[in-house]
């Protein structure tokens, strides 16, 4: 998929590359453009210590080149616990918890953010646990909650106070319809009934769609409840609707692209058009026109 002309293309649209100055470089040039960025450093999943461990540290260590270029006022870090050792046996709660504070205390270091990515429901209450962990000394800590899972309303009434900074997504993993809602007009329903409470809130919403239509509405939604352009946001990830994302930036939104880097390159293209059919006509279609 590197080497072929075309895969070639596709993988560079969508992930910034494999080294840290790739993400570097990436993050620079967004926010030349006047957006905000978030930068994940790709792998999930993980089941050794040491493996862990390591992702934690190309994280300090992202956050210091961020810092060092000067972006680091404009440039947060996602993280998914499970690639932090969550999923490790006995203890793994408590290992993702220690490396997150670390991150978490180079990201305040650096003058940034950390934010909390949302895996499949069977996580949801261990990564909010450790959120709430985290924010007794990093109440910045931002957090992910998945509309389609049939809780979030309610952990979106919990988590819209004041400081609060949470990541409104449909959710992409293939959920049982027991947890989640399975048609996609339902899904869209449950995304504009939990952004209503987050942006009703006196929290800090981050609206993440590419939706045209809810992002459409998200818009109106926060104009009737008189939020002024900075005090919630727009989310997108890196090289889906490009100039839609520059619109809203012209438009005076605050736009934070989500932007993946790293070895693991392959898992996230592959994730990201499997875990839903609706992605894989997202991919197509962004492919196709740069709107």
């Amino acid at each position: 998929m590197e080497r072929v002309p075309v895969t070639r293309k596709l993988v560079a649209r969508y992930v910034a590359g494999t080294e840290e100055q790739d993400a570097t470089r990436v993050s620079g040039e967004l926010v030349s453009e006047g957006m905000t960025v978030t930068v994940d450093f790709l792998g999930e999943d993980t089941l050794d210590r040491q493996q862990a461990a390591s992702v934690a540290d190309s994280y300090v260590s992202l956050l210091d080149a961020l810092h060092q270029s000067g972006l680091s006022s404009a440039v947060e870090v996602s993280l998914k616990l499970s690639a932090l050792g969550q999923a490790l046996p006995a203890d793994g709660e408590a290992i993702a918890l220690e490396h997150a504070r670390k991150v978490c205390d180079a990201a305040r270091r650096a003058g940034t953010t950390v934010t909390l990515d949302m895996e499949d429901h069977t996580t949801t209450d261990s990564t909010l646990g450790i959120l709430q962990q985290l924010r007794l000394d990093f109440p910045e800590t931002g957090a992910v909650l998945q509309a389609y899972l049939r809780r979030t309303e309610a952990d979106c009434r919990d988590l819209a106070y004041e400081g609060s900074r949470v990541r409104l997504c449909k959710g992409a993993y293939n959920e049982p319809p027991g947890v989640a809602y399975t048609d996609p007009r339902e899904v869209d329903r449950a995304y504009v009934r939990c952004a209503k409470i987050l942006l009703a809130g006196p929290g800090y919403p981050m609206l993440a769609t590419h939706d045209p239509r809810l992002v459409e509405i998200t818009g109106s939604l926060a104009a009737k409840y008189r939020r002024e352009q900075g005090s919630y946001e727009y989310q997108m990830l890196y090289g889906v609707r490009p100039e839609e994302q520059r619109r809203l930036v012209r438009a005076g939104e605050r736009m934070r692209v989500y932007v993946p880097y790293g070895e693991d390159w392959y898992g996230y293209l592959v994730r990201r058009l499997a875990e839903r059919p609706a992605n894989m006509l997202l991919f197509v279609r962004s492919v196709a026109s740069k709107r």
